[in-house]
């Protein structure tokens, strides 16, 4: 037993050795020798050739913050910065990350390595290695055409498409081993390998050492228009600079363009709109702090448009549009009002952090009106703006909701005005903690929310006592010609979409938002939010919304009776908390008053929903057609009877589904609608185990015309001669098996050979459709079913 037991020792010293021993390094990939060879480049290659295959098969995954490995490919700089190995989202950590936003915290690939960011490209410090054998990008392009998707219906297990999956960052000197332990690992992942075409296209341009073009120069046209919006932002009176600074903390996440000199049907010039330490005339010194309100730390704060220059990608993109008519009305709510700006606000956080206190010198009907009259714009930032992933922060709104808005003459008036006034002290935001906050100071803005709602129902029961009663017309009509009146929200899990419009049926709940809780909305999810803060800025931010969706939904109860009111909202809130509980039937819901309408039945909410279909009849915007030369009357109404598909069947279904609608003859012309999984809960107020709450026996489907949504979780791909029988199969599947027989025979899978060839055919088709307001989608939430 001795000589075993000495035996077995000198084996583990020998095995710890040689594991220790340095192991030489795992060979890289070489590029094809047979590749045909070029001297040079011909002018413009990036241009016409290399951005096109970028675009089309890279950047639909490598964009915004969930890029993986933060690898940005929408824009030659980002493709430069390369990759790093850091999560942006990540929800646990303790202190804040050093935000990394592309054009706004680092301006140089030098500046970028000195964050942590790694080369893709070939890198020039050994001329004696092949360009392809230093760089990432062209090793994962050759991985992929060395080891292809296997050719399965299927991925295997060895593939994560997950979106909780650990990304792997290799830099260079770790590429060997990711080949070795990775060999399906190339690029693009999970997805057909690129075209011998383009693959030739991307390795050429790496062997001549991947050179990027300098940012085209703007047109003398677009450069006038640019001067002269500069010039009317920063004008030197106090008056001036306050209105600028609300309007660029409002507009920051948006896409702005020059509705009047864009060409028609084809994507115009993009700008953003940043803080600059230079004046117009000069070049760009961009501020770049973490929120729009932060000190910007000079004595005169510059307003400036910023050409974008990168891939427009649905998932953060906010078209607006500057027109004439636009900036008569700013002039008319920001020059020509009547208010005086003796002294200009702070930037302390105590008062730049919240709306109510920094902007308290500007009208409230100028401030309300200017976020009205492009209102889906202002709800989508915080739905596009600061994030591209948020179950968490989105799990607090439902998966379908209307919206509304109180009048502004309503919301303007000067006893509202008063009141706003006397509660800033309860209207605090967690966006004045910095992005290392900690969760125990919820309770502090739990109170003073719990404080202003009872002072605002004590309000609103004196305003409306002597018979003066909210009604229909306390809602803002749009002026009888502006398509923000109403709004649809859609909740896609961990990503949403707003539509203009009361788009499908009747919603479970709905929201009539005033000034206050717009702005806060905006303060509190777009202005105050920072991706890159940590767990206790990111919790109080989820934990505070609760509290403005409920203030909406209470707006929303204040129009129907009052013995209706509890009981809708103990449907809305079914297996709530005590604590939730108690806080519905005390202080959230105990605005006393009639309604000023009559209602005829005993289904009040109906009946208010078709009242405001009426009222605002004028401002719906009119509904996108089906191409009537492809689908047939019968075919369509096949596809509109999934709005009145059984719960069972709709429970199966993805939270996205794009259906892709051909010419059985002629397969380039094509129709396009969506399908949107309406998830019932049975409240929305739990921040874990959401599914929990899930109520799968009232879930619904909403079909709309086009493109609805970033993020795609299937395809379908059918022959218009083939709807009426896809849509009635769908009809009669009891499981997931089911389920997946269906997508045999409809979908276009991302293990499709021909998926690129269905990818940019689609591109195409939402390209011509939505040239403004469109822009890539992310596949990186494709299922595989």
């Amino acid at each position: 037993m001795k000589k075993f037991g000495i035996t077995s020792l000198l084996i583990a010293i020998i095995a710890l050795v040689i594991w220790q021993w340095p192991k030489p390094d795992a060979p890289l990939l070489s590029s094809n020798d047979a590749m045909p060879a070029m001297e040079s480049l011909p002018d413009n290659f990036f241009d016409t050739q290399v951005n096109r295959v970028l675009t089309q098969r890279c950047v639909v995954c490598h964009a915004c913050y969930d890029a993986p490995c933060q690898l940005k490919m929408s824009s030659p700089e980002g493709v430069a910065r390369g990759g790093n190995k850091e999560k942006v989202y990540e929800g646990t950590r303790l202190t804040a990350a050093q935000p990394n936003r592309m054009f706004l915290d680092a301006h140089s690939v030098n500046s970028w390595r000195e964050r942590g960011f790694f080369d893709v490209l070939p890198t020039k410090e050994d001329s004696n290695t092949a360009p392809t054998q230093s760089s990432v990008l062209a090793q994962m392009l050759l991985l992929k055409q060395q080891h292809p998707l296997p050719n399965t219906t299927h991925l295997d297990d060895s593939f994560d498409i997950s979106l909780s999956r650990q990304n792997q960052c290799p830099t260079i000197d770790e590429m060997g081993e990711y080949i070795a332990g990775q060999p399906l690992g190339g690029m693009p992942y999970a997805l057909p390998a690129l075209s011998d075409a383009e693959h030739t296209t991307l390795i050429q341009w790496l062997n001549h050492g991947a050179p990027l073009p300098s940012p085209k120069m703007l047109s003398q046209e677009l450069n006038e228009k640019v001067s002269d919006l500069e010039a009317w932002l920063n004008g030197d009176s106090n008056k001036m600079q306050l209105s600028a600074r609300y309007i660029y903390e409002h507009l920051f996440t948006s896409h702005l363009y020059f509705e009047d000199i864009s060409e028609k049907e084809k994507t115009p010039q993009f700008f953003n709109l940043v803080r600059s330490r230079t004046p117009p005339g000069q070049a760009l010194d961009i501020i770049a702090t973490r929120r729009p309100f932060d000190d910007p730390k000079v004595e005169r704060v510059y307003y400036r448009l910023q050409p974008v220059h990168s891939t427009i990608v649905s998932k953060t993109h906010q078209a607006y549009a500057i027109n004439q008519n636009l900036l008569d009305k700013w002039q008319s709510w920001f020059v020509d009002a009547e208010f005086i700006v003796e002294t200009l606000p702070s930037y302390k956080s105590e008062v730049a952090a919240n709306p109510l206190t920094a902007f308290t010198l500007l009208p409230v009907k100028s401030r309300y009106r200017f976020m009205l009259e492009r209102a889906q714009n202002t709800i989508m930032g915080y739905i596009k703006g600061p994030v591209c992933r948020g179950q968490v922060a989105l799990n607090v709104i439902n998966d379908r909701f209307w919206v509304f808005f109180v009048d502004p003459d309503i919301a303007a008036s000067e006893k509202v005005n008063a009141f706003y006034a006397s509660q800033k002290e309860n209207l605090h935001l967690p966006a004045e903690k910095d992005s290392s906050a900690l969760a125990i100071n919820w309770a502090k803005y739990a109170k003073r929310q719990g404080d202003y709602m009872r002072a605002r129902t004590a309000f609103l029961n004196s305003e409306f006592e002597n018979g003066e009663h909210l009604n229909v017309s306390s809602i803002w009509d749009g002026d009888g010609n502006n398509t923000n009146a109403s709004l649809t929200v859609f909740r896609h899990f961990d990503n949403a979409t707003v539509a203009k419009g009361m788009v499908g049926k009747p919603t479970k709940t709905a929201w009539i938002i005033d000034y206050a809780l717009l702005e806060r909305i905006h303060y509190l999810l777009v202005a105050g939010f920072d991706v890159y803060g940590n767990y206790g800025h990111q919790l109080m931010t989820r934990l505070y919304m609760d509290f403005l969706r409920m203030e909406g939904e209470s707006n929303f109860l204040n129009l129907l009776p009052p013995a209706s009111r509890q009981e809708l909202l103990d449907n809305w809130y079914q297996k709530a908390s005590p604590e939730l509980t108690d806080y519905l039937e005390g202080d959230f819901n105990s605005f006393e008053q009639p309604t000023g309408i009559t209602y005829e039945t005993e289904r009040p909410q109906k009946e208010l929903y078709q009242l405001l279909s009426k009222y605002l009849a004028k401002v719906q915007p009119q509904a996108s057609t089906y191409n009537k030369q492809l689908l047939s009357t019968e075919q369509y109404e096949a596809l509109a009877s999934l709005n009145s598909l059984p719960a069972q069947q709709a429970t199966l279904m993805p939270e996205t589904t794009m259906i892709v609608v051909k010419d059985g003859q002629n397969s380039d012309k094509i129709d396009v609608f969506t399908a949107l999984r309406n998830s019932a809960h049975y409240n929305v107020n739990s921040l874990f185990d959401e599914e929990e709450n899930r109520e799968p026996s009232k879930d619904s489907i909403t079909l709309v015309h086009g493109l609805l949504g970033s993020y795609p979780d299937a395809f379908w791909y059918i022959n218009a001669s083939d709807v009426t029988a896809s849509i009635e199969k769908l009809k009669t599947i009891k499981s997931e098996a089911d389920y997946q027989a269906l997508l045999d025979n409809v979908a276009m899978r991302r293990t499709n050979p021909n998926f690129w060839a269905f990818s940019d055919k689609l591109i195409q088709w939402s390209s011509e459709h939505y040239p403004i307001e469109g822009g890539l989608l992310d596949y990186n939430r494709l299922e595989d079913r």
